[in-house]
């Protein structure tokens, strides 16, 4: 295991959060199987935390600021090491998404990333990632959902291709865990889903998924990405076309109490739980 003390606290928000841990650990008069007990983990755990080996959980963070009485430093250092972990290319659009006061996004192959379950996003970031690569982008993308649970969060606004439910990523359990959490937020006052159905044809989200995010005192903004990089702008008419393009979709799309309709059948019909009931 490497030395802490050979870590740069500057090199990282995680270098940084780790050497703060053992820093004020050690001021405390604690070992790592002292603060692991109290913190109900292992002490392999709390040195691998240490050593910038692993990402720390939101948990962990308060845990270590109850145990050491650090006044929240943890917990509002978490969240900056948390978004650290997404690619680099996608940081600056994770960053203005937590600002937004409005979201309306297309998604033609996979659930909106502020609506993943945890197993589904699993499943989406770990194509030809490494394991511990994959715990922090998932840890990441978890993250990235707390903007749902503020006082005043923004109003999302979802249209999925059907394609989007009937992909089975991660597995028929996976899918149908995915598929219940899209049709619990049907009570959400702020989120609404819509799904565009394969009979509709042609239409406007032809050339892939995009996302409209609007501020109160920003201009708006246009964001799509392709493999490995993401395109953000605020062209006044990109935004003009755009904006037309995903208010037809959503003219198009089935409203919000069919789209929960066909949400059902084929959660039921391709990932239910009895033999013989999935089908094609």
């Amino acid at each position: 295991m490497a030395n802490i003390r050979d870590l740069d606290p500057s090199a990282s928000p995680l270098d940084y959060y780790g050497a703060e841990l053992r820093r004020l650990r050690e001021e405390a008069g604690l070992n790592q199987p002292q603060l692991g007990k109290i913190l109900f983990c292992t002490a392999s755990l709390v040195g691998q935390i240490e050593t910038a080996k692993k990402v720390p959980t939101r948990e962990f963070s308060e845990r270590v600021d109850a145990a050491l009485l650090t006044g929240g430093l943890f917990s509002r250092l978490v969240g900056l090491v948390l978004r650290s972990q997404l690619p680099t290319w996608f940081q600056a659009y994770a960053e203005m998404e937590a600002k937004a006061g409005y979201i309306s996004t297309y998604q033609s192959q996979v659930v909106y990333g502020l609506l993943q379950t945890e197993a589904y996003a699993r499943a989406v970031l770990g194509v030809d990632q490494p394991e511990d690569r994959i715990d922090k982008m998932v840890a990441a993308r978890m993250e990235r959902q707390r903007v749902l649970e503020r006082d005043h969060p923004p109003v999302l606004c979802v249209v999925l291709d059907e394609a989007v439910l009937r992909l089975e990523i991660g597995g028929r359990e996976v899918m149908r865990d995915q598929l219940a959490r899209l049709l619990g937020l049907l009570e959400s006052r702020w989120i609404q889903v819509q799904v565009l159905p394969f009979s509709v044809g042609e239409h406007a989200g032809l050339m892939g998924s995009f996302t409209l995010l609007r501020f109160d005192d920003d201009p708006d903004l246009f964001y799509s990405e392709s493999y490995d990089s993401g395109h953000m702008t605020a062209n006044p008419q990109v935004i003009r076309e755009r904006s037309v393009g995903y208010a037809r979709l959503q003219a198009t799309a089935l409203s919000r109490e069919d789209s929960a309709a066909l949400i059902t059948r084929v959660m039921e019909e391709r990932y239910g739980h009895e033999p013989g009931t999935a089908v094609a």
